[in-house]
């Protein structure tokens, strides 16, 4: 990977259990004042944690994205204060499977940046599953390619497994009909007129001036940091 790069988050980089997407009204609306948080430390937290893991995998906590997002906080949480995904299972009893939790919890492991087009529904927790799979700057580009692409769950499977397997996140995406880098964006028109003369006075591709700008105020700026610190 490009060190320029290297700072990319990847991972999650707030405590397990914090809201800090769900309790964002700008995110989620209303539903910010009922975030609940799960705190792997506190006791009484952890056995909220079990009853919602317990009613998550029986389908009773509610199909709403949000809800979603706190079934997967409860998961990662639970997993934590218990050691393993096979205790949390244990503790939260009922239709919980092994498996069940630990594919919730890598989603509440996805970074902030995925984790706000999940509560968002621009993408589908089932398909976060899959994102969730893949790690390191793969796991950025299918997440990313899977929003502006608008693939399916089924095609997001079939990405996540390739790469697995060995394959360059941009075949495998390449694969699916991606065509992987390609952003439409809606510019004000004074911005799209520079681009354009610029773009043509120096006989390159709009795309070309707008990573040039990006790259040097984002990656190469000093004292640039990751946006999700």
């Amino acid at each position: 990977m490009d060190e320029r790069r290297a700072a990319w988050t990847t991972e999650r980089s707030e405590p397990v259990g914090e809201p800090v997407v769900r309790a964002d009204p700008s995110v989620t609306g209303d539903y910010a004042d009922s975030a609940v948080e799960f705190d792997p430390d506190d006791p009484e937290s952890v056995a909220e944690a079990a009853e919602t893991v317990a009613a998550f995998a029986a389908g009773d906590l509610g199909t709403e994205n949000v809800y979603l997002l706190r079934g997967a906080a409860a998961c990662a949480a639970l997993t934590r204060a218990e050691g393993s995904y096979t205790a949390a299972v244990e503790r939260a009893g009922g239709d919980t499977t092994v498996g069940f939790v630990r594919k919730w919890a890598r989603v509440h492991d996805l970074p902030q940046s995925v984790r706000r087009h999940v509560a968002q529904g621009e993408l589908a927790p089932t398909a976060a599953k899959h994102v969730a799979r893949v790690h390191g700057e793969a796991r950025l580009a299918v997440a990313w390619a899977a929003i502006d692409a608008g693939l399916t769950v089924r095609e997001v499977r079939r990405v996540a497994s390739d790469v697995a397997d060995g394959t360059p996140a941009d075949e495998a995406l390449t694969a699916v009909g991606v065509d992987f880098g390609s952003l439409c964006v809606d510019l004000p028109a004074p911005e799209y007129l520079e681009l354009r003369r610029r773009a043509s006075m120096r006989g390159v591709p709009p795309g070309d001036v707008v990573a040039e700008a990006l790259n040097e105020r984002f990656i190469e700026a000093p004292g640039a940091r990751p946006p999700e610190e």
